[in-house]
């Protein structure tokens, strides 16, 4: 019997399953506090509940995190986690501590359907979407490292810039969003949970009505025929079809929209480039974040030069768009924005179909020594 996973349940889910084992329904409160604000996950600590419902919860529900494979620390502070679900496939998460926030990059997918050139995941070709509670259990095993590490801040930001198109997952990355804000679960600041996406209008317009959260958009050229090059989705909804769907986004005037915007040499990275942006973004409010591409093994492109990325940066601030240039983090461990491909220490200058095609053959039954040839 395939067991539910406790951390997939909502209120709902909880009062209603109470319900038909005869006990109260407040309890479904009881249950997700010891999950999500308590940080315990063995139902036999539950200690104000009964001991019969402790049992029953037990063996009733998968109650296991995801399993952490490796954890690779970078120069920077940062850390990579490679991650093993319950059916045994692998995802990744990157914690990144500073100063005045924890950020945590989170994975809504193992692999991804997209196929944008410049990133390492869609090499690896796409498994399966994460449910909301394995994409939750990132959260906390974050917040469990962080207490390892003697902190006592936790997770302060949440960003789907992990593997995976998180719109693609559009109900279980929003009923994580969820979870993260209420403030009888985790109580994160809305404004600092961000959902990054290629673009997939229709899924963009149900987030605006859906869940209050901050919108990033892979943007990386505002000229339709190279975009559809750097990025397949553009062929179902070019440039125009996606304007159109911001300009509709009901985001904070505060906050506005950010612009993820890869910079590759000879590219996307000219003047005529950054004039392009500024009339795309016109009409929007809008910051651009200006990312020297991150290399990986088989990517045949490379970063923009220096003298571009500021001059293309120079461009777009004297037209008051805001243009920081952010240096990736976790480059080192294969953990920088674009990179991430669920890789060990040794895999990590192995190309990623090569590694995909050598795990495939690792999972393939081995043949009986009995077997007749």
């Amino acid at each position: 019997m395939n067991r539910p996973y406790a951390l997939d349940l909502e209120v709902s889910d909880w009062e209603t399953w109470l319900k038909e084992q005869g006990y109260p329904s407040y309890i479904a409160g009881q249950i997700r506090n010891w999950l999500f604000v308590k940080n315990c996950h063995d139902p036999q600590s539950f200690s104000n509940l009964a001991k019969s419902l402790r049992t029953c919860l037990e063996s009733e529900f998968r109650f296991e995190l995801l399993t952490i494979d490796t954890c690779l620390k970078s120069q920077d502070g940062s850390e990579k986690f490679l991650l093993t679900t319950h059916d045994g496939l692998f995802t990744e998460m990157v914690l990144m501590p500073s100063d005045n926030r924890v950020t945590l990059c989170i994975s809504s997918q193992v692999g991804c359907k997209m196929g944008c050139t410049f990133c390492q995941t869609g090499k690896m070709g796409f498994k399966r979407n994460l449910s909301r509670g394995e994409i939750l259990a990132q959260l906390i095993l974050a917040n469990q490292r962080l207490a390892e590490l003697g902190e006592s801040r936790k997770v302060s930001n949440i960003v789907f810039m992990g593997m995976g198109e998180p719109l693609d997952n559009f109900d279980e990355v929003v009923a994580s969003c969820q979870t993260m804000i209420h403030p009888k679960a985790f109580g994160l600041s809305k404004h600092r949970v961000t959902v990054s996406t290629s673009g997939l209008v229709p899924e963009i317009r149900r987030l605006g009505k859906e869940a209050p959260v901050r919108l990033a958009i892979s943007l990386h050229s505002a000229d339709d025929e190279r975009r559809s090059r750097l990025m397949p989705v553009n062929r179902k909804y070019p440039l125009a079809v996606l304007k159109q769907a911001l300009l509709e986004y009901p985001c904070p005037s505060r906050h506005g929209i950010t612009f993820e915007y890869v910079m590759i040499k000879g590219e996307n990275d000219s003047i005529l480039h950054a004039k392009r942006l500024v009339k795309f973004v016109h009409g929007l409010k809008a910051k651009v974040n200006l990312i020297p591409m991150n290399h990986f093994p088989g990517n045949p492109m490379s970063t923009a030069d220096k003298e571009e990325i500021f001059a293309f940066q120079k461009y777009l601030t004297e037209r008051s768009i805001p243009a920081p240039v952010r240096y990736s983090r976790g480059q080192d461990i294969s953990g920088a924005c674009g990179q991430l491909a669920a890789k060990r220490q040794e895999e990590i200058h192995m190309d990623p179909r090569v590694l995909r095609r050598t795990r495939k053959l690792a999972e393939r039954p081995k043949a009986s020594p009995f077997s007749v040839l």
